[in-house]
C-alpha cells in the first residue's frame, strides 16, 4: 500500500474518531498550541510521573490534519520517557522539513510516519507539526 493512501486513511479515521480528544483528568502538564495561518488550536494535556508520559490527550479545534496529527502523537508518546517523547517530536519535525531521513529514527515514529508526504503540501505543514512543537514546548519550559 502506498504511503499517501495510508496517510489519507489515517487522517480520515482519526478526524472521524478522535479517541484522544478529551479532557485528561489529573493532567500534570497543559500546553496550548495555535496555528494562526489556519486557526488550528489545541491544548495538549499530559500526565507525567517519574519522567514517564503515562497518558496524553488534547482538546481543541482545527482541520482534519491537525486533529489527526495530535491524536496520533498522543498514541506515539504514551508510555514513553519525556526525553523519548521530545526525540519523537524532533524526528517528526525533521521528517517534515527534510532534515531527518535516517530509517531508524523514522521507524520510531510509527503511524506518524504516514505524514511524511505532507512536506509536499506546504500550506498543510504547520497543521501537521503543531502538536509536535507544542509537545516540545511543554518540556522546554522545564529546562530553564
Amino acid at each position: 500500500m502506498d504511503l499517501s493512501k495510508i496517510y489519507t486513511e489515517l487522517v480520515l479515521e482519526e478526524s472521524r474518531n478522535p479517541k484522544n480528544r478529551h479532557e485528561l483528568e489529573g493532567s500534570t502538564h497543559t500546553e496550548p498550541g495555535h496555528n494562526p495561518s489556519c486557526g488550528d488550536e489545541i491544548t495538549l494535556q499530559l500526565k507525567v510521573k517519574d519522567g514517564i508520559i503515562e497518558d496524553a490527550a488534547f482538546t481543541g479545534k482545527g482541520c482534519a490534519i491537525s486533529q489527526a496529527s495530535t491524536s496520533i502523537m498522543c498514541d506515539a508518546i504514551r508510555g514513553k520517557k519525556v526525553e523519548e517523547g521530545r526525540e519523537l517530536a524532533h524526528s517528526f519535525i525533521g521528517m517534515i522539513n527534510g532534515s531527518v531521513t535516517e530509517r531508524e529514527k523514522l521507524k520510531k515514529l510509527g503511524d506518524a510516519r504516514a505524514f511524511e508526504s505532507i512536506k509536499n503540501l506546504p500550506a498543510r505543514v504547520k497543521c501537521a507539526v503543531l502538536p509536535w512543537y507544542t509537545l516540545d514546548q511543554t518540556f522546554k519550559e522545564e529546562e530553564k
